[in-house]
């Protein structure tokens, strides 16, 4: 059972200044998702404190690609990953120079390809079969593309939401493979620019993090030295993760940051001294600047159980509802915007407007009494939201994206 964080007597939520209720209004419809510009730069600063100041710092715009969002962001970090060729557009629509992208993710058609080399981005290479389509498409085109070796590490790292590396994965090259696929580069017509390592993602435990900054750096240095290529770019990933439920605490992002400085001053800037090495966040950066707003138009009693209906779901808001990789499904943070200030509390289920059991918001989560009309409101939806869930399953509308 989780406790809500507003509670009776609490003020009011808002985004940017302006209450929930007003900020519903002006809308037009619920559900809806809020993104706080303000929090956003907040958390960029907050990273920049922390990380060393010769490490860069790239958004993986998959996290959450709404356009405004992405060109907020353009001013405050140094580059940008992208997973498709329409994250690619929304990336290059911001003053970021196309050198500043990289173009990550297995399956890339040849199409893709060609719009990336074309437009003079970094593509971070997952086989052999991209690397030979990438030269002849340079050829075509009579441009020299710009490429890295994503690399699948030899080890795993713990604790992660998602495990991108070790063992056989779809993603990047084995790393016992990447050698010989740098030197069939090294006679093609390409720019090797260098190596994206990433072994997995939304983890809280910073020594666990530390341990997986060391052994990539590592492996990058290894795999440099067997490249005649000289090694201008080393994207080590991210993985840093988020709170999303009362059991999770925190990640300490300073550990995390000294011992990145650390491993650049022992390791990294002595033999690699003219990388640019790279940090690449989603999730950290904006998941906790979101909210999801939804409205009860239904409240129903069932054998001793009490239902709040709202008009949103899964179909927005997948990972709240636990089918986003949740082994175990624990609620988000959630709240009643608009409960009055000497609201009884209660224990409730919030569950969507879609016609399946799944769609389950929160199972008995303590929160002020809410009828109809009442906006409850999804804490941490700033990442892997709206476009991370089924929009089109059964054919309700979508939710409108705000940044205020």
């Amino acid at each position: 059972m989780s406790v809500a964080t507003t509670k009776p007597g609490a003020p009011a939520l808002s985004v940017g200044g302006v209450p929930l209720d007003r900020l519903a209004e002006r809308v037009g419809s619920t559900p809806f998702f809020a993104y706080d510009r303000a929090r956003l730069t907040e958390r960029i600063g907050e990273l920049r404190a922390a990380l060393p100041d010769d490490v860069h710092l790239d958004y993986a715009v998959k996290a959450n690609p709404m356009p405004a969002v992405v060109q907020h962001l353009s001013g405050l970090v140094d580059g940008f990953d992208v997973a498709s060729a329409a994250e690619m557009r929304t990336a290059l629509d911001t003053p970021t120079p196309p050198a500043r992208v990289s173009f990550a993710g297995p399956g890339k058609t040849p199409a893709e390809l060609a719009q990336a080399v074309a437009a003079g981005v970094t593509i971070e290479l997952e086989s052999e079969t991209e690397a030979a389509r990438i030269t002849a498409i340079g050829d075509r085109l009579g441009v020299r593309p710009r490429v890295a070796v994503r690399v699948n590490p030899d080890f795993q790292i713990k604790g992660s939401g998602m495990r991108l590396g070790g063992g056989p994965q779809q993603f990047g090259v084995d790393a016992e493979r990447v050698p010989a696929l740098v030197g069939e580069l090294a006679d093609a017509d390409v720019e090797l620019l260098g190596f994206h390592i990433f072994a997995g993602s939304q983890n809280l435990n910073a020594e666990i993090l530390c341990e997986a900054q060391r052994k990539t750096v590592a492996l990058a240095l290894e795999l440099a030295e067997r490249s005649s290529a000289p090694i201008s770019y080393l994207n080590i990933g991210g993985g840093f993760g988020i709170p999303y439920t009362d059991r999770d605490a925190p990640l300490d992002l300073m550990r995390v940051g000294r011992n990145l400085e650390q491993v650049m001053a022992d390791v990294a800037r002595p033999r690699l001294p003219g990388a640019r090495v790279v940090v690449e966040l989603g999730r950290y950066i904006v998941g906790e600047c979101g909210l999801y707003v939804t409205r009860v138009v239904d409240r129903k009693e069932s054998r001793g159980k009490t239902f709040l209906v709202v008009d949103g779901g899964l179909h927005h808001q997948l990972a709240a509802s636990g089918n986003f990789g949740q082994v175990i499904r624990r609620n988000y943070p959630v709240a009643i915007a608009t409960a009055a200030p000497q609201s009884d509390l209660e224990t409730v289920s919030v569950v969507g407007c879609l016609c399946t059991p799944l769609d389950l918001l929160a199972d008995d989560v303590v929160l002020p009494r809410a009828g109809v009309g009442d906006l409850v409101v999804i804490r941490q939806a700033g990442a892997y939201g709206l476009t991370a869930s089924p929009t089109a399953f059964l054919s309700h509308p979508p939710a409108v994206e705000v940044l205020l």
